[in-house]
C-alpha cells in the first residue's frame, strides 16, 4: 500500500509474479514470461484513442446480462474505462481487485468504473464473484467497443497451449473463437464524452496503470 492507502500495482505484482513462480512449472512460466516480453516488444503504439478525442457510444451487456451504455452513465457522472484480458489472467485479477479497494476514491471524484473484455457475461460474473467487484464488468463480443479503444492481438498460440496444459478451457471464457483480446488500457472519460486520461503500460501485459494514476487524473485540477 502507498503512504495514502492506495494499493500500489508495482508492490502487488512483486508477491504475484513470487506465487507464480511456486505454483508454475518453470517451463510454463517461461513461455507465459516470453511471450509478455515479446508482446511488449510487438506492441509499442497501443492507444487508438487520446486526451480530447470524443469517446464512441456502446451498449454492453455486464456480468447480470443488463445492458449498459455509455451515455446514459455519463449523463450522471464521468467514467474510468479500463480494458483487460479475461478472469484467466492472474494480473487482471491483481489491478481489477486494486482498481476496486479505491472505487470509493473514485465515486467521491464523481466517476464510476467499468471494465471491458471479450467474455461472456458468464465469465465475467465469475471475475466480478472471486473479487468481489462492486462495479460493472462488460462483456465486449468481437471487441468491437475494445478495438476502437486500444489494439486488439492473438493469444500466443504458446501461451494457449500451455493453458489447456494446466486445465484451462480457454474458449469457454470469451464470446467467440477467434482467441483475441486487447491490450490493457484505461481512460477516463469525462461528462460531455471527452477524453480526459488515456494510458497504458505496453503491450507487456503484466504491467498495469497504477491506481494512484487514477486517482491522481481523477483530481486534477
Amino acid at each position: 500500500m502507498t503512504t495514502k492507502g492506495i494499493p500500489s500495482y508495482r508492490e502487488g505484482v512483486k508477491k504475484l509474479k513470487a506465487k507464480l513462480s511456486r505454483s508454475l512449472s518453470a517451463c510454463a512460466l517461461e513461455v507465459f514470461n516470453s511471450d509478455a516480453e515479446e508482446l511488449g516488444k510487438e506492441h509499442t503504439s497501443i492507444l487508438k484513442l487520446g486526451v480530447g478525442d470524443k469517446a464512441p457510444n456502446f451498449t454492453l451487456l455486464n456480468a447480470l446480462h443488463e445492458s449498459v451504455n455509455l451515455y446514459a452513465v455519463l449523463s450522471t457522472k464521468r467514467v474510468v474505462l479500463t480494458f483487460y484480458r479475461g478472469t484467466w489472467c492472474p494480473y487482471c485479477n491483481l489491478i481489477l481487485s486494486q482498481y476496486e479497494a479505491v472505487l470509493p476514491e473514485i465515486e467521491k471524484a464523481g466517476a464510476t468504473l467499468v471494465a471491458i473484455s471479450p467474455q461472456t457475461p458468464d465469465a465475467s460474473l465469475n471475475i466480478t464473484e472471486k473479487n468481489a467487484l462492486q462495479f460493472n464488468v462488460l462483456s465486449d463480443n468481437g471487441n468491437m467497443v475494445s478495438k476502437e479503444f486500444t489494439t486488439i492481438h492473438k493469444n500466443p498460440e504458446r501461451s494457449l497451449h500451455t493453458m489447456c496444459e494446466l486445465g484451462y478451457d480457454y474458449e469457454s471464457y470469451n464470446c467467440d473463437e477467434a482467441s483475441e483480446i486487447p491490450i490493457p488500457a484505461t481512460f477516463i472519460i469525462e461528462k460531455n464524452g471527452s477524453i480526459s486520461y488515456a494510458k497504458t503500460e505496453g503491450g507487456d501485459y503484466r504491467n498495469r496503470v497504477e491506481a494512484s494514476d487514477i486517482i491522481a487524473a481523477l483530481n486534477k485540477g
